[in-house]
């Protein structure tokens, strides 16, 4: 077994029992071959043997017993009824997630079920964790929110071990890149971006500032939208025009870049946002630089969140159905659960975005006689 794309032998070693494990080719209670057998059939020494099973034994792929050898794990299963379903979010009690929790409580408690509730933050060390705890219960499946979907999965072996178990998930509002053959429900961000991308090219704006998270899916597509919506202006897409920001500096980097571009006269004459919260802060960036929204910047944010409605300017932003993508998610983890198969269903369903308009974007038009909407 040679290395290969700089893996060591006892690591591929390892997938491949693993994989042999995860597809049902070695089943639970099936013992492996002893480590004089795995060596000589695989061509490597005892020792790269030993690190590999170590590993497997040690995530609870295999169990080895003294005296008999090293069987494929048998716990966890037969297991299954237990009527709880874990859902693992971001955050739990701001912003968009109580009415997202709420769908998927709607249509779960309908069938019988009961919610455990984890959130991680939007960090990987607790996303980890929360899984983790999770393979301890007993549950019947998982609806999870990926932390920071857009950086590469370093944990794939945590859901390989839910694969093992038998206990189907679904992704909810993003995944990750390595599992996007497995169930999710997403909005369709791109789309998104771009509507409100081209209502403020709509409205005569000429030059739009994009500020988008870079560690989640979301930003990526919102950015894609607003890409899409310039390049259809026939206006050259400037990377100056971008502020990217992560989880970490999303309450530092927006606002501060921002002002010092303001400060520089950068010609900026709308913002587009990642979402309502981005936008809260970026209004309150503008108004302490002395400049108004709409009159002298316009605004817009994204999921029509409670801020979006009730803020001191009401915003012009992308209607987030929160409880309908909850519902939906719930719909399709009861589907996987139920053993209803990929080829008949979706693994992915994609909700559509609608353009809410209300007062934080100006018209800058010159009066033309157009209806607004018309021309550009």
């Amino acid at each position: 077994m040679a290395e290969d794309n700089g893996k060591t032998k006892y690591y591929m070693l390892m997938e491949e029992l693993k994989k042999d494990i995860i597809s049902g080719k070695r089943k639970p209670g099936d013992r492996l071959p002893s480590e004089n057998e795995l060596s000589s059939s695989c061509h490597v020494s005892r020792h790269t043997v030993r690190k590999a099973l170590s590993i497997l034994e040690q995530e609870g792929f295999i169990e080895a017993e003294h005296g008999r050898g090293t069987f494929v794990s048998r716990k966890r299963f037969g297991k299954k009824g237990s009527g709880n379903i874990a859902v693992i979010t971001t955050y739990l009690s701001d912003y968009i997630f109580p009415r997202l929790i709420q769908g998927i409580d709607r249509v779960l408690t309908a069938e019988g079920y009961s919610i455990i509730l984890k959130n991680t933050g939007n960090s990987r060390r607790r996303e980890i964790k929360c899984i983790e705890e999770i393979l301890e219960k007993d549950v019947d499946g998982l609806i999870i929110e990926p932390s920071k979907s857009e950086i590469m999965c370093r944990h794939k072996g945590l859901y390989d071990k839910l694969d093992f178990y038998g206990i189907p998930y679904v992704f909810i509002q993003g995944y990750y890149d390595q599992m996007k053959d497995k169930p999710h429900i997403l909005m369709d961000d791109r789309m998104g971006g771009y509507l409100v991308t081209k209502h403020l090219l709509d409205l005569g704006h000429k030059h739009i500032l994009g500020i988008f998270k870079a560690d989640d899916s979301q930003g990526k597509d919102r950015h894609k939208g607003y890409v899409k919506a310039i390049q259809e202006a026939e206006i050259l897409y400037d990377p100056d025009m971008v502020i990217w920001f992560h989880t970490e500096d999303r309450m530092a980097k927006p606002s501060s870049i921002l002002t010092y571009m303001l400060e520089k006269g950068a010609p900026i004459d709308g913002i587009v946002c990642y979402n309502d919260q981005i936008a809260l802060e970026i209004i309150k960036t503008i108004e302490e630089s002395g400049r108004s929204v709409p009159g002298d910047i316009s605004v817009t944010g994204y999921d029509n969140s409670f801020i979006a409605e009730n803020g001191k300017v009401k915003l012009t932003t992308i209607a987030h159905p929160q409880e309908r993508l909850g519902a939906v998610a719930a719909e399709l983890l009861l589907e996987k659960m139920n053993g209803i198969s990929d080829e008949e269903s979706k693994v992915e369903r994609i909700l559509k975005p609608e353009l809410v308009v209300r007062e934080s974007c100006r018209d800058r038009r010159e009066k033309t006689g157009l209806p607004k909407g018309e021309g550009k």
